[in-house]
């Protein structure tokens, strides 16, 4: 089997101090890139990086703030290199039933999550022109293909950022740069694991393969679309659920 090198790559990944994120960014440095470990709080992001090694660095912003990721990304770039590798992972979730769901919670569910990627993608894509090559792996999830309730604006964001995924793959393919989705299920979380018996054997009987994933399952997947194993793949999702959705 061909062993994956990232070496001279330099890739940044949002909401990157825990969970998915985390696990993305371990995988892709373990891979031999730098990593530019992205959070809301520095203290969290600075220590998710010394944690992977010397060749990470951490930095804070809020990615639904356009000013304060063009600062995140100049510093990243300034620190570590030209960003080829971008993964967009930083999401929230503010569940609630469609008519109790207030305007602020739709608005910084689609914010986090669909207009972070927006403003990250922009700002990384112009550079990635330039030297005409990048990957660009969005995180969705299973419930932007399939719904749930409770979950309109997280959907909605999802749904979205699989749209948003094709139109900048055909924009950009002329260029070199690949732009694909991983969409995860049900993944073993802080959350996951606060369910109650019944629920995870529910939830559980809808799996076929009859368990939860891993972060390290979703990981596995972005190493593999930001490696040169992906070459000939562009703007399609890859669904990392156990078989849940098929």
């Amino acid at each position: 089997m061909t062993a994956i090198s990232l070496d001279g790559q330099v890739a940044l990944v949002t909401g990157s101090t825990r969970g998915i994120g985390r696990a993305v960014a371990e995988r892709l440095y373990g891979a031999g890139a730098k990593v530019a470990v992205v959070g809301r709080q520095q203290p969290a992001a600075e220590e998710a990086a010394v944690a992977l090694g010397e060749r990470a660095a951490g930095f804070a912003c809020d990615v639904a703030d356009l000013a304060q990721v063009e600062t995140a990304i100049a510093a990243a770039e300034q620190r570590l290199g030209p960003i080829t590798i971008l993964v967009n992972n930083a999401g929230i979730t503010r569940d609630n039933l469609l008519v109790r769901l207030s305007e602020e919670d739709w608005t910084a569910v689609l914010g986090a999550n669909l207009t972070g990627a927006f403003h990250t993608t922009r700002t990384v894509v112009k550079g990635m022109m330039k030297r005409r090559a990048g990957r660009i792996i969005n995180i969705t999830s299973v419930v932007g293909l399939m719904g749930n309730k409770g979950q309109a604006n997280y959907a909605a964001s999802k749904a979205g950022l699989i749209g948003f995924t094709k139109s900048v793959a055909r924009e950009y393919a002329g260029r070199n740069i690949l732009v694909n989705c991983v969409a995860p299920g049900f993944i073993e979380t802080d959350m996951t694991s606060a369910l109650p018996p019944e629920s995870r054997d529910a939830l559980l009987g809808q799996i076929a393969l009859g368990r939860l994933g891993r972060p390290a399952d979703v990981a596995d997947a972005v190493l593999f679309l930001a490696s040169d194993l992906s070459g000939y793949i562009t703007g399609q999702v890859l669904v990392v659920d156990g078989g849940m959705v098929f």
